[in-house]
């Protein structure tokens, strides 16, 4: 089977609107031909370009069939993250309205990583990600990265001991996990302004 049939096969059974790399294709072949077999399926509409190497398989919607989605640009954000090996996550402001630590939503969706800057647009969607230091993307998605990121764009002395209560219950924890989570805040050093407020938290948890 030709390098073309391959990827067309592959291509077929990707599910629709979500994004997918080109980096899943080259073992089918070389890179050039791979290339050239995305950029047929491309002209040909079976498939469509939402970012550089990332596709997609358009999705009729139900109500509409004469209208197409794409993808998410979140989505398309996330794959593109992921083929190049890099850390992201929703930027600190992002994960403390999550967390109901921020009552007003962020309003531009925002990410940080261990990657470049850089924007992706898809019909009306936007989304950023800023480059930043890996050390604001330690424990990654974890409940503790979650609240780790939260707190570095926010005050202490404007957040109530109360707020960290309600927003350790959102993450759904055990009392034992809670407290787990607790103690690796508190040895975080760019978490220093934060140590008295933690420890109460984990005091009252604890008596």
């Amino acid at each position: 089977m030709s390098v073309s049939a391959l990827v067309a096969n592959r291509v077929s059974r990707m599910k629709r609107g979500t994004p997918f790399s080109i980096e899943g294709f080259y073992s089918l072949g070389s890179t050039t031909s791979v290339q050239k077999a995305m950029s047929r399926l491309a002209k040909e509409r079976v498939i469509v370009r939402v970012a550089k190497g990332i596709y997609s398989r358009p999705k009729p919607l139900k109500n509409i069939p004469s209208v197409k989605i794409t993808a998410k640009a979140e989505e398309v954000a996330k794959t593109w993250a992921r083929a190049n090996h890099y850390k992201m996550v929703p930027q600190g402001l992002e994960a403390a309205y999550r967390l109901g630590l921020q009552t007003q939503a962020p309003m531009k969706s925002v990410y940080w990583t261990t990657g470049p800057t850089r924007e992706f647009k898809v019909g009306s969607e936007v989304v950023q990600v800023h480059h930043t230091t890996n050390k604001k993307l330690q424990w990654e998605n974890k409940p503790e990265g979650k609240v780790f990121r939260s707190l570095l764009t926010l005050s202490p002395e404007h957040t109530p001991e109360s707020s960290l209560k309600n927003a350790l219950s959102r993450l759904q924890l055990s009392k034992q996990e809670t407290l787990k989570v607790l103690s690796k805040l508190q040895k975080n050093t760019m978490l220093a302004e934060w140590k008295n407020k933690l420890k109460n938290v984990e005091r009252s948890l604890i008596s």
